[in-house]
């Protein structure tokens, strides 16, 4: 409880100061910068190049059905094209747009915009192309290459809400998979580890205030579905040891697929259990950032938007192979 109303309280600072146009150097401060640059020298030898800089092609249509195409675009990163996988078909923009086309009954349409290294600035430009082709969703998958480049978060944050808004004043559904936490990378030793886990958990939370704030809705990445990446890293991790294997992928993609069904209005809004449920959004975001799968969607109580507190949300976790027994 105390870590999460820490987290709390910095995402709050960080979205402030995003929405502001101010921020700090970095979430931690700047003696944990100066360590992230030194020992972030050494994780990059260790971790070494990923095996080319793009994934499998895999823009198409997908599933054996009548009407008109969902539309569909993967937007962010090196994790949005499946960088690393062995063949298209074990992407994540294929695996959302193949489960989509199920539920929906119709084909889907993907393009992959995403790019390798691409950080929250980098979503600019894939905006750009991606309202072109009039998408009726976007995931976007981001966060990652703030951390390891450094970028104040504020300055993350407001990047990202950018496109959000962009996306969605177009008439797009927006789900976002917030930064995974990088303190489960092998390569990375201690005490950057610690310094990784807590930049990406704070900055995760910062972008669940700013996307849900902004229209969208969040799933949270944190470890990728639970203690399974930290302790089987040599199945969750790709060769690198850096960017998720194929199953790694899976477990993403299928985190993020309810979401996606239920922003399209084709799956039920969540029945959220007991601990989740209506919240402040400062307290859901940083409870996100600590549980892999956990949905953050906007919501009003008695008509309105905000409480006390800040805006109203609905805070649901995803469990794993809800999507799959259900459909």
């Amino acid at each position: 409880m105390v870590w999460a109303a820490g987290v709390a309280r910095a995402a709050r600072k960080i979205a402030i100061a995003a929405a502001l146009g101010g921020g700090g150097l970095t979430a931690l401060g700047a003696t944990a910068y100066g360590l992230l640059l030194v020992e972030g020298l050494v994780a990059r030898k260790a971790i070494g190049r990923p095996h080319g800089l793009d994934g499998p092609p895999s823009d198409g249509l997908y599933g054996a059905y009548t009407g008109p195409p969902v539309r569909l675009v993967m937007l962010g990163d090196s994790t949005s094209i499946g960088l690393g996988v062995s063949t298209p078909g074990r992407t994540p923009g294929v695996l959302i747009a193949e489960g989509l086309a199920h539920v929906a009954e119709r084909p889907v349409r993907l393009d992959v915009l995403g790019k390798s290294g691409a950080p929250s600035a980098a979503l600019a430009e894939q905006v750009d192309r991606a309202l072109r082709l009039d998408p009726d969703v976007a995931v976007i998958f981001v966060g990652a290459n703030d951390v390891v480049t450094q970028t104040p978060p504020a300055m993350a944050v407001r990047h990202l809400v950018k496109a959000v808004r962009r996306l969605r004043e177009a008439g797009a559904e927006v789900v976002v998979g917030t930064c995974p936490d990088l303190g489960t990378v092998r390569p990375i030793a201690q005490p950057l580890r610690w310094v990784t886990r807590r930049w990406s958990r704070q900055l995760a939370a910062a972008q669940t205030v700013a996307v849900v704030d902004a229209g969208g809705r969040t799933v949270a990445f944190a470890d990728l579905l639970g203690p399974e990446f930290d302790t089987n890293p040599g199945e969750m991790f790709g060769p690198d040891r850096f960017h998720p294997s194929d199953r790694g992928y899976a477990s993403a993609a299928y985190a993020v697929l309810p979401s996606v069904c239920t922003a399209l209005g084709l799956w039920p809004e969540p029945r959220p259990a007991r601990g989740e449920g209506l919240q402040p959004i400062y307290l859901a975001a940083a409870t996100a950032a600590e549980e892999s799968g956990t949905e953050v969607s906007a919501t009003r109580v008695a008509g309105r938007a905000t409480g006390p507190y800040g805006r109203w949300v609905t805070l649901f976790r995803r469990r794993p192979g809800e999507m799959v027994n259900d459909a």
